[in-house]
């Protein structure tokens, strides 16, 4: 029983260390507080995937007083509840693909970013132009101005066990 909870304290404690890791690296002034702006992206760094009506009731709980800023204090019990309970999964990988493929209607393997960035910001949940451009600049080849779906798939997906 001693060993049960010792191994449940250390999943707790390690997974507090990969929510404080990925707050503070939005932490510009190191004053354990973010912008309201960059929670969405610390969660998805963290492996979860709320909608977006998920996200904006997770911040609604954090948020200090509607300043625009959320302290960590107030984050991490929060997240670390969602990560333990496993709330927000990742869309699985084969389903990724497919969803791909049939925007791929030529089954080139990639999409054009203007083609993507179509999709993404007039399909389900949209992203804002800002979003796609961050994106983009991350996920494109820049030598040969594409998107390769499966290697985004490879980005986009978390080990479940890690």
């Amino acid at each position: 029983m001693a060993e049960s909870k010792q191994s449940a304290e250390a999943t707790v404690s390690d997974v507090q260390k990969k929510i404080r890791a990925a707050f503070e690296a939005f932490d510009y002034e190191s004053n354990n507080t973010v912008d309201v702006r960059e929670i969405g992206t610390i969660i998805y760094s963290l492996g979860c995937f709320p909608s977006q009506a998920d996200l904006h009731d997770l911040i609604a709980e954090v948020e200090e007083d509607q300043t625009g800023y959320i302290h960590l204090d107030s984050f991490l019990p929060a997240m670390s509840k969602v990560l333990l309970e496993h709330k927000f999964p990742p869309i699985p990988e084969d389903l990724l693909l497919q969803a791909f493929e049939v925007l791929d209607k030529e089954k080139k393997g990639y999409l054009e970013p203007e083609e993507l960035t179509k999709y993404m910001t007039q399909e389900g949940e949209l992203f804002t132009q800002e979003e796609m451009d961050e994106m983009l600049t991350a996920l494109a080849d820049h030598e040969k101005n594409v998107v390769y779906y499966k290697d985004l798939i490879n980005q986009l997906t978390i080990d479940p066990d890690m």
